[in-house]
């Protein structure tokens, strides 16, 4: 049986996890360049209000092929067996990745504004 301080905790806890996604959308920021990284390692950067496509080469023969469009990127291939990656949506928001696990690459938004949370989480 539910009781009325049940309800009133269940609609607290809605109306906190609400807010929550209501700041985070709201304090996202546009990112100005992709960072490309292998094995953890900086690989190269790309702008993106440059539409291109680039394909990321391994030592091992494994790939990886990202768009650049409209400032959004894109995995749109990948030599990895799950292609996980290539389905994630695009990313064009500060800090945003998509991950490539099984061939260690990381795309990640960077050069937006930094968000104020970051300076103050420590």
């Amino acid at each position: 049986m539910i009781k009325k301080n049940d309800l009133i905790l269940i609609g607290a806890v809605i109306i906190l996890g609400l807010g929550i996604i209501f700041f985070i959308n709201v304090t996202k920021t546009e990112g100005s360049k992709v960072l490309i990284t292998i094995d953890g390692k900086e690989y190269d950067t790309f702008p993106l209000d440059e539409d291109t496509t680039f394909t990321v080469e391994l030592d091992n023969g494994e790939y990886n092929t990202f768009v650049i469009k409209d400032g959004q990127v894109d995995m749109t291939e990948a030599s990895c067996p799950d292609k996980v990656c290539v389905r994630h949506k695009e990313i064009h928001y500060n800090n945003e990745t998509i991950v490539c696990l099984p061939n260690n690459v990381v795309l990640q938004i960077i050069g937006g504004e930094e968000d104020e949370i970051d300076a103050i989480a420590k």
